[in-house]
C-alpha cells in the first residue's frame, strides 16, 4: 500500500509576532492538538536553551521498518517519538505538518503527521505497509532529499532519522550523506536498542566523518536512545536533538549553504 504525502513548502505564512516567537502560537496548538501542548512547551524550552528561539526549519521524520523494529511499533514507542517530533515541529514550522518516510529494504511508504491528525496514526500506517525488510538508509535519505528540494522552501531542514541498526549498504549511506552535505539538511540519527551494540558503530562513524575532508560540513549527529526510549524524558530527547543542530546552522551559514542570519 503506497502512502503519499503532499508536497508543500515549509514556513509558508507568518502566524506569530516577534523574531523569537515559535512558528505556531500556543493557543493554536491547544485548539488543534491539546495532547501535544506539554511536548510543544518542552521543545520550546530546549530550543531557547540552545539559542534557537525563533529558528525556523522544515522537520522530517524517518522511521525504520526493518523486521527487528516490530516490538517498537507494537508497544507505541515509535508513535511516541512521532508525537515528540511533531511537538518540536510546531515550534519550528508553521504548517503544522511533519512529512514521514517509512523505510526498510526500499521506501515502504510516505505520509504526513498533522497537529489535527496524529493520534494512533503511526501504528495504523505501519500496519498498512505490510512486509518489513532490511535496513537501507540511503533510499530513505534520498526520499527526504527529493521532497525537500521539490518543496521550494528556503528554510533549513532537520531530519530526525530513527533506526535500530546499521545499514545494509554502508557505502551507499555514507555516499548520500556526504553528497547531501551541500544541501541545507541536517540529519539527526536516533538509535533504538543496546547503546553498546556494534550495530551503531557506523552511525558513530557518520557522526565523526571529517569535514571538509569527506563532506563540506558536519551534517549529522547521533545519539543512542537505548532499549526503552520512552523511559527518557521529553526534555532529554529534545536536548539530544538540539545537541549538534545549532553548530551545523553556524557552519552551514559560514560555508554559504544557508544565508547569514539577520541582525
Amino acid at each position: 500500500m503506497a502512502i503519499d504525502y503532499v508536497k508543500r513548502p515549509a514556513h509558508r505564512t507568518e502566524t506569530t509576532a516577534g523574531p523569537d516567537a515559535p512558528a505556531i502560537r500556543l493557543d493554536k496548538v491547544t485548539a488543534r492538538a491539546p495532547g501535544l501542548v506539554s511536548l510543544y512547551k518542552s521543545a520550546r524550552v530546549s530550543l531557547e536553551k540552545a539559542g534557537l528561539a525563533g529558528q525556523r526549519a522544515a522537520v522530517y521524520l524517518v522511521l525504520d521498518r526493518s523486521g527487528s523494529m516490530r516490538p517498537y511499533y507494537k508497544d507505541g514507542t515509535v508513535q511516541h517519538l512521532a508525537e515528540q517530533v511533531l511537538g518540536l515541529s510546531a515550534n519550528l514550522d508553521d504548517d503544522g505538518i511533519v512529512p514521514v518516510v517509512f523505510f526498510s529494504t526500499e521506501v515502504d511508504g510516505t505520509a504526513e503527521l498533522r497537529l489535527d491528525a496524529y493520534q494512533d496514526r503511526v501504528g495504523a500506517l505501519h500496519d498498512a505497509l505490510g512486509h518489513m525488510g532490511r535496513t537501507n538508509y540511503h533510499v530513505a535519505m534520498q526520499a527526504v532529499i527529493d521532497h525537500y528540494t521539490a518543496s521550494g522552501t528556503t528554510a533549513p531542514g532537520l531530519v530526525v532519522f530513527q533506526t535500530d541498526g546499521g545499514p545494509t549498504s554502508r557505502a551507499a549511506a555514507e555516499h548520500v550523506l556526504c553528497t547531501a552535505a551541500r544541501l541545507p539538511l541536517f540529519w539527526q540519527f536516533v538509535g533504538f536498542g543496546d547503546t553498546d551494540s556494534k550495530q551503531f558503530d557506523f552511525l558513530r562513524k557518520l557522526d565523526e566523518l571529517p569535514a571538509p575532508g569527506k563532506r563540506l560540513v558536519d551534517n549529522a549527529g547521533f545519539f543512542p536512545a537505548g532499549h526503552c526510549p520512552r523511559e527518557h524524558s521529553d526534555d532529554a530527547l529534545y536536548r539530544n536533538l538540539m545537541s549538534e543542530f545549532p553548530s551545523w546552522l553556524r557552519d552551514a551559514r559560514a560555508a554559504g549553504i544557508l544565508p547569514q542570519a539577520r541582525g
